[in-house]
């Protein structure tokens, strides 16, 4: 538990990248498409509405987490045309007790082409191998069916119904927790 990091491998399966945030045009219509969406602000600090201003000052936040060492935020992009198309993110802020969450979203425009599942099979992988963490958990609202299939297909377990666990938007919401537990192997 006592590694130092580094970043995951670039690739996440054969058809998308990991990367750090960057202030580019790119990254900022990955945040004003994600700004537009019904749910993704509701569930991050993604600005809505958006501005560009709005948009620099998210990817700076960004920015400063990664440098910070205790929340690794980083941009799915699909390898073939270098677009970025989401968001995977590890928060080691339980790391002292062998834990880290994720979280992922992807645009509307290139949900259903694996990207999810493929960046957090990365994402975990590489916090239960080379952060030494022993338990990954991730949550989602009961009718998030993609997000829910995401967790299972990336291996991840459903442990049980978290009741009234989460504000999102103006309610406290059900989430279901998923985990994924290092083998002996791993640490």
């Amino acid at each position: 538990m006592n590694k130092s990091p580094t970043l995951p491998e670039p690739r996440a399966g054969d058809r998308f990248l990991l990367r750090p945030w960057r202030l580019s045009a790119e990254d900022l219509a990955l945040v004003r498409e994600a700004a537009d969406d019904d749910y993704i602000p509701r569930l991050t600090t993604v600005p809505a509405p958006y501005s560009d201003e709005a948009g620099r000052d998210f990817i700076t936040r960004q920015q400063r987490r990664m440098a910070s060492s205790g929340a690794w935020p980083l941009v799915i992009v699909r390898a073939a045309d270098e677009r970025p198309i989401g968001v995977m993110s590890v928060r080691g802020h339980e790391r002292d007790q062998g834990r880290a969450s994720v979280g992922y979203w992807v645009v509307g425009s290139a949900r259903g082409q694996g990207a999810a599942t493929a960046a957090l099979r990365t994402a975990t992988d590489w916090a239960l191998t080379e952060l030494g963490i022993s338990r990954v958990e991730l949550y989602a609202e009961p009718w998030n069916t993609g997000s829910l299939r995401t967790a299972e297909a990336a291996g991840y377990l459903r442990e049980g119904l978290l009741r009234s666990w989460q504000v999102i938007g103006d309610r406290r919401r059900d989430m279901y927790m998923y985990s994924r537990v290092a083998q002996a192997s791993d640490v």
